[in-house]
């Protein structure tokens, strides 16, 4: 688990007997996103919405393809973000989408550098994305 902010950390996949302990953490809301069989035993969304609801949480799905952050996928991601109960654990493969998304959905809200210290504090470089980051700030 990395730590973007006081609202969201995020993480590559978690095993399912991971969300009773995301749960005891303190969080609130799930975000999943990554597609549904986007690699072979992975649980699905529906399974983890049914564990996350047990445990008192909720779950939301953005599904979003690897390599393929739009501004669209931004804009929901921040207003999925804005909407949620925090704080948010969102999830893909690696971590790096979701990061993505954030870095994205914060610009304009953050100075671009800050969005990159924290997603390299978190152990992701974002630098490559700056660009992108101001002009969309």
């Amino acid at each position: 688990m990395k730590r973007l902010s006081d609202e969201l950390t995020v993480s590559p996949q978690m095993p399912l007997e991971a969300i009773d302990e995301i749960a005891k953490a303190g969080f609130k809301t799930i975000i999943c996103n990554r597609p549904d069989d986007e690699d072979p035993g992975q649980p699905s969304f529906s399974e983890i919405a049914a564990k996350a609801e047990a445990a008192g949480m909720k779950a939301i799905f953005q599904p979003v393809a690897s390599g393929n952050v739009s501004d669209e996928d931004a804009d929901a991601f921040a207003a999925n973000l804005a909407a949620a109960e925090k704080p948010v654990f969102a999830y893909c493969r690696s971590g790096t989408r979701c990061t993505i998304l954030w870095s994205l959905a914060n610009a304009g809200q953050m100075p671009a550098g800050d969005i990159i210290k924290a997603a390299a504090d978190a152990g992701y470089d974002m630098a490559p994305l700056a660009p992108r980051i101001a002009t969309r700030g």
